[in-house]
């Protein structure tokens, strides 16, 4: 595989597993030193550890990235420690799934604060490091249901502020050499959608084979086609892309 990030160092949230265990794998396949960010402390381990068994290099940290402070702290412990900070890739989300009519008070604010506020909390400490280098990739994961998507006010205007979010980062960070993009996934499958799959009785595969019908290409992604995206975005292969948002959905509208 190529080397495309020897030497730089990323930041990857949510990475304790699915699509952003993907990233921080495949940044680490290209020679990235990553760390990896999520609540759940033994999960990030696990990711850093599987990167470190297969030859790469990375660090956990336990973060709730919707609280300033944790956010602060790890961003400018990983920027101490390496002296640097070259891609950061806001990947944190949860979903908390109701109509509008049942959906309460918390179920919105969560949704909110993981998928949004994380990003904005993200960026604004990893420009305190990209802005004085004059350089970095900022690749943060959108989603197709910011289109809309029925029993997700919440998570659809999160994913929607994400889009919004990163054309603006790009606009003022862009005279820093700093990119912003954001990755719209549809959907991936994951032991998120597995259990999904199992609640209404089905087993995966059948789950992901009925799902894929109404894809263009028939098939459902998984984890590292969305991590190659990034990736490409995160690199300098995407180094004259900024403040555009892309859907990766197999051609699904």
């Amino acid at each position: 595989m190529s080397q495309r990030f020897s030497g730089q160092v990323a930041v990857v949230t949510g990475a304790a597993g699915g699509i952003g265990a993907a990233v921080a794998q495949r940044l680490a396949d290209e020679g990235a030193t990553v760390a990896v960010l999520d609540r759940d402390e033994a999960g990030a381990g696990a990711t850093a550890d599987r990167i470190e068994a297969g030859g790469g290099a990375a660090v956990a940290y336990a973060v709730d990235v919707s609280v300033a402070e944790e956010v602060d702290r790890a961003i400018g412990d990983v920027a101490a420690r390496n002296g640097r900070l070259d891609v950061l890739v806001n990947n944190a989300g949860v979903t908390r799934d109701n109509l509008l009519f049942k959906m309460s008070d918390d179920e919105w604010d969560s949704v909110i604060d993981v998928n949004l506020k994380s990003v904005f909390l993200c960026a604004r400490a990893a420009q305190r490091v990209m802005v004085p280098a004059k350089s970095g990739k900022i690749v943060s994961l959108s989603s197709r249901s910011a289109l809309g998507n029925r029993g997700q006010a919440n998570y659809a205007a999160a994913k929607a502020g994400i889009q919004g979010l990163t054309a603006t980062l790009a606009q003022e960070l862009g005279p820093f050499g700093i990119n912003a993009n954001a990755v719209a996934p549809g959907f991936v499958a994951t032991e998120m959608t597995d259990l999904t799959a199992r609640r209404q009785g089905m087993e995966p595969e059948e789950f992901q084979a009925r799902v894929a019908q109404a894809i263009p290409l028939r098939r459902v992604a998984f984890p590292a086609d969305i991590a190659a995206v990034v990736a490409f975005l995160a690199s300098e292969d995407a180094r004259h892309v900024t403040g555009q948002t892309l859907y990766v959905t197999g051609g699904q509208r």
